[in-house]
């Protein structure tokens, strides 16, 4: 059996977990993150880079170069409700540098977070390496058993992270309990190439019991169909023809690009889950992002939180850390900096899907937008309160005096 010892054990190479890598080791602390993957190429996940995410790469000092990525920008978020258009946000009255969504392969984002991490001489990521259960000693997590292509490794650590995602293994190993909110959809995935004549906003189109979501990856569109929980099988057995004629009913545009669907296995299925744990953490164990809290897709807000518990984390635990004095008040505290946020989003997100989602997805006739979007268009200055809550969340974290980065080894 290998064996490595390090001071921070993080599993999931996530956007919570390589920033909470990045930021540790920038810091002067061994870190080791783990990614189950030999890369981070996977299609549909979320690659909304929010405001307030753009702003810490600027207190890093990193925005710029982040902003040579291929990326687009979003200034506002647009949707249809049958012929009436609204702008439900507008972000760009946020007070930060970057005041708009960037939109950006989630793939691109963690190799950035990675090769910055790798610059850094305490920082290692493994790749094709799963964390599969936690080593506890005397009432405490003390490392974590790893399988990886050479074998199996134990890596021994003062703290063991899982950001490892709504399916976490860590969390399941660690006995600790999840709290089910629950969701009454699910979202189907699928590209379609984008032509030079269609607009450049990213939008939303809903009508007659359907709920259709475009975002602009410029030289393709990146769709989300979002149908009732559970549904998917009796859509399928009315036919790709028919899913594919409620596309062009909802945007008739689109109707050159049907022929791009071929079959089903195209389409992917995200199961939307909205979940949280009461506790986050025991002794030398804790859980950061959507191994947290799983959030609804409803305002693309997930990165954004996973990114937010990182820095919140790394704020609070670099001293105790770097010291060798990590205990449970530390770990108590990174929860309680971040189970609020947390929980007014869901709740947020709760009330979208129960009082504006579920009706809408159940209505067969003409579509009009509920009176609370119509008025973001007679009061436009109220469009700063969803950019706010969406653009920046709920207590948006700073990279504090702790993450300084330390001289590099000699």
């Amino acid at each position: 059996m290998r064996e490595e010892t390090t001071t921070c054990c993080i599993a999931g190479g996530g956007p919570a977990g390589m920033m909470l890598g990045f930021l540790l080791a920038r810091a002067g602390i061994d870190v080791i993150v783990l990614e189950k993957h030999a890369d981070f190429l996977r299609d549909f996940r979320g690659d909304t880079i929010h405001p307030s995410t753009l702003e810490l790469m600027h207190e890093l000092g990193l925005l710029d170069e982040f902003l040579k990525l291929p990326h687009n920008k979003e200034r506002q978020i647009v949707a249809r409700f049958g012929e009436d258009e609204v702008t439900i946000a507008d972000f760009s009255h946020l007070p930060v540098k970057a005041p708009y969504v960037a939109f950006m392969p989630q793939w691109d984002f963690l190799d950035f977070l990675a090769d910055h991490g790798k610059a850094e001489p305490h920082f290692r990521l493994l790749v094709n390496a799963k964390a599969e259960g936690l080593i506890e000693t005397g009432g405490r997590v003390a490392g974590v058993n790893v399988s990886t292509p050479e074998g199996p490794l134990t890596i021994k650590a003062d703290l063991v992270v899982a950001a490892d995602g709504r399916r976490s293994d860590l969390r399941a190993a660690s006995g600790l309990s999840v709290n089910v909110l629950g969701a009454p959809m699910d979202v189907l995935w699928f590209r379609l190439s984008r032509q030079e004549s269609d607009r450049n906003q990213t939008f939303g189109q809903v009508a007659g019991g359907r709920f259709f979501i475009m975002l602009n990856r410029g030289d393709y569109w990146q769709c989300a169909f979002i149908i009732p929980k559970g549904s998917l099988e009796a859509l399928q057995a009315t036919g790709l023809d028919a899913f594919k004629a409620g596309i062009v009913a909802l945007s008739p545009f689109l109707a050159d690009r049907m022929p791009e669907l071929t079959d089903w296995d195209e389409v992917k299925l995200l199961s939307v889950a909205v979940d949280r744990m009461p506790r986050w953490w025991k002794p030398g164990f804790i859980c950061i992002g959507d191994a947290a809290h799983t959030m609804s897709p409803i305002g693309g807000v997930g990165v954004n939180l996973a990114v937010q518990d990182a820095v919140a984390a790394a704020n609070l635990l670099a001293r105790p850390l770097r010291e060798k004095r990590l205990g449970d008040a530390d770990l108590a505290a990174v929860q309680a900096r971040r189970e609020f946020p947390a929980k007014v989003t869901q709740a947020i997100q709760i009330a979208i899907q129960n009082r504006v989602i579920t009706p809408l997805l159940a209505s067969k006739g003409p579509i009009t937008p509920p009176l609370p979007l119509r008025l973001l268009n007679w009061f436009p200055i109220l469009r700063r309160i969803p950019a706010r809550l969406v653009g920046m969340g709920i207590r948006p974290e700073h990279i504090g005096p702790e993450l300084k980065p330390v001289q590099p080894l000699r």
